[in-house]
This record gives C-alpha cells, structure tokens and sequence, in this order.
C-alpha cells in the first residue's frame, strides 16, 4: 500500500472502516469563534459577524472520511490516520454544511459549549451605544 511522507498508510474516505466492515466510532469537534454588536437597549437585531473559520479536532482519518476535499490540512500536513489533530479547519464557513456531513456520516451532537466576552465598547473607545462581544463556541459530535 501506499504511504505517506511520515511512513503511516494513506487511507482513502472509503478506507476508514474498522475491521468488521463498519464504522469507526469516533468524536469530531467543530469550534468557531465569532462577534456580534449589541446596542444599548439590546434590540432585538443585533449584529452578528459571518463566522470566519470552522476548526476540526480529531483523528485524521475520521475528519478525512466525513470532510473529504473541504478540509484544510496545511497547517498539519501528513499526519497520520489515526492520530489526533487540533490544527485542521473547513474550506466553508457555514456551520449548516458541516453538521451536514456530520449527520450524514452518522455522527450526533454529544455536547455543546459557548463562552462570550466583551471585548469593545464605548469605554474602550467603541462606538458610542454599542458593545462588542466575541465568542467561542465548540460542538462535540459522536458516533458509536
């Protein structure tokens, strides 16, 4: 078989199945961070930023099987299949699409967590009404 520059085999999406024929079980986390502006009546329309980039954590070869083209290794090439990895991200921004793939891989939500801060306001020399808040939030995705 093939391998790849780190010596570890390279295994196609349809290659990951454990060896009874079916899936892998595994975990898959998707984290994003993103903005949004409140003003100071808190209406209710307030101003959420599109979310920049969605990051993967898991084994390689899960985040391959499920993700396919649409993930960026770059920032860790070659790692192999059935280690984990933090470094991955989605070439889409929508969150829709990738608990998509999810779901249709066979994967459920397991758990969900947010944090939010302030980080501008007008005291920090924001707009005059407004405070800015980011946030991030990670997304646990199972299959057993």
């Amino acid at each position: 078989g093939s391998r790849s520059p780190s010596g570890g085999p390279l295994l196609t999406p349809s290659q990951s199945l454990d060896g009874a024929g079916g899936r892998r079980s595994g975990y898959i986390t998707i984290g994003y961070r993103g903005s949004y502006t409140i003003g100071r009546e808190a209406q209710a329309d307030a101003k959420f930023r599109r979310v920049a980039r969605i990051t993967v954590c898991g084994k390689t070869a899960l985040a391959k099987e499920v993700f396919g083209e649409t993930l960026n290794e770059s920032r860790d090439p070659d790692r192999p299949p059935e280690r984990y990895t933090a470094r991955y991200y989605l070439k889409f921004n929508f969150l829709e699409q990738a608990f998509d793939r999810l779901s249709e891989a066979g994967f459920r939500m397991a758990a969900c967590s947010s944090t939010g801060t302030c980080a501008f306001g007008p005291e920090q020399g924001g707009p005059a009404d407004d405070k800015i808040w980011t946030s991030y939030t990670e997304y646990v995705f199972c299959r057993d």
